[in-house]
């Protein structure tokens, strides 16, 4: 069994994948069913977004109930930004032929896992990389895949400790005082992960990272993500692709994490964001961990959380994780069914505000070598078990 990576995607060349597949559909659209003839079932779905994009991944995920995916497609030149249509079509006929629907894709170069965008960064490059997104929501629309998901964090993910879990699982944890004097930024990475508990993980150079980054304020970010938005909105509401943003993972204190904000990473910054451009297009691709981090109590708090943004139907995708803990002191790699949120109550208020997308397991906890499929199948199972209840009540 392939490592599964638990956020993003691990980028792959396969031309003879990429070639099959096309053969096999004929490299057009038209064999393909439409978005809606391919989802299985009504309502809320369990779904995955897990690497690799392969024959036995797909397999796997399709014996565990499985039936929609986030996945990237194999691109035959991996430094290009964006998927061709071909590559598109041939990432849906791989999930068809698992029975699997391809719900949604993601911008390779607008991810979490480190490097910021040109477009974040406000830098030489970004209209070059604003035409990319553009490229690939014009591509997604031909395709029949219906949603990308995307990113505009500044800094990486942020974690200052590994700790044990359950039984012999892993955990990572974000506590702020670990970190308010510390010359170590952290970022989540599973090359890394294992450790001795307690000890901070994959250390940066954090003087060069931050005078890479130059002095940035909250209006500068803000100034950054409408030009963004006021270009490439218009373009999805085009080709109906909706655009789904992850917030930034963690929020940290009003006056930022050395000087940094993070104005994604606050449940009143996402609020604004979405308001930016009025459009059925624009939304988020709701971290429940994320968002749970930020805030004080969120075994009381998500619940409105999600009320709020479900009843503007801004939520395009659901990361069904838990935390233990809260704002600036959480546990954040843990099993769904040993956080401070009530995962039952917080799946019938998606329901109640008519959601119908996927829900989705992330950042599962880790541990010894080759436990991480067992870890995603008992998430699916978990996801599984609820949907099935609440969708009978």
């Amino acid at each position: 069994m392939s490592r599964i990576s638990r956020r993003g995607f691990i980028s792959a060349s396969g031309t003879a994948l990429v070639a099959a597949s096309l053969a096999s559909v004929g490299a057009t659209t038209d064999t393909l069913p439409t978005p809606t003839q391919d989802r299985k079932g009504v309502g809320m779905k369990l779904g995955c977004q897990s690497a690799p994009t392969s024959d036995e991944h797909f397999a796997f995920l399709a014996r565990y109930g499985v039936t929609n995916v986030v996945a990237q497609p194999i691109q035959s030149d991996p430094s290009r930004l964006y998927a061709t249509v071909d590559e598109l079509v041939a990432l849906r006929a791989l999930g068809q032929k698992h029975g699997l629907s391809v719900d949604m894709t993601s911008a390779r170069f607008m991810s979490s896992g480190g490097k910021p965008s040109n477009i974040i960064l406000g830098r030489e490059g970004r209209d070059q990389e604003i035409e990319a997104f553009q490229t690939l929501l014009k591509n997604c629309g031909a395709a029949g895949i219906p949603a990308v998901k995307y990113n505009l964090a500044l800094m990486p993910i942020l974690r200052s400790a590994v700790v044990p879990g359950r039984g012999d699982s892993l955990n990572h944890r974000w506590r702020f005082s670990e970190m308010k004097d510390s010359p170590l930024m952290t970022i989540w990475d599973p090359s890394s992960a294992i450790g001795e508990a307690e000890v901070h993980t994959a250390p940066y150079d954090q003087v060069e990272y931050f005078k890479q980054l130059g002095r940035v304020t909250a209006d500068d970010l803000w100034a950054r993500i409408t030009y963004f938005l006021d270009r490439v909105v218009p373009v999805a509401n085009q080709y109906k692709v909706r655009m789904a943003l992850h917030p930034e993972d963690p929020g940290v204190p009003p006056g930022g994490y050395h000087g940094v904000p993070r104005v994604l990473g606050t449940v009143e910054g996402l609020q604004k964001f979405v308001g930016i451009q009025e459009s059925p297009y624009h939304g988020l691709a709701f971290c429940q961990g994320t968002i749970s981090e930020d805030l004080r109590d969120p075994g009381d708090q998500i619940y409105d959380v999600i009320r709020w943004f479900g009843e503007r139907k801004k939520i395009f995708l659901v990361h069904f994780r838990n935390v233990r803990g809260g704002r600036d002191d959480v546990l954040i790699e843990i099993f769904p069914d040993e956080g401070s949120v009530d995962m039952a109550k917080a799946i019938k208020t998606y329901r109640d505000v008519g959601y119908d997308g996927l829900l989705v397991p992330d950042h599962v906890p880790f541990g010894p070598p080759g436990s991480e499929p067992e870890n995603f199948a008992f998430c699916y199972g978990y996801i599984r078990g609820l949907l099935q209840s609440v969708q009978g009540a």
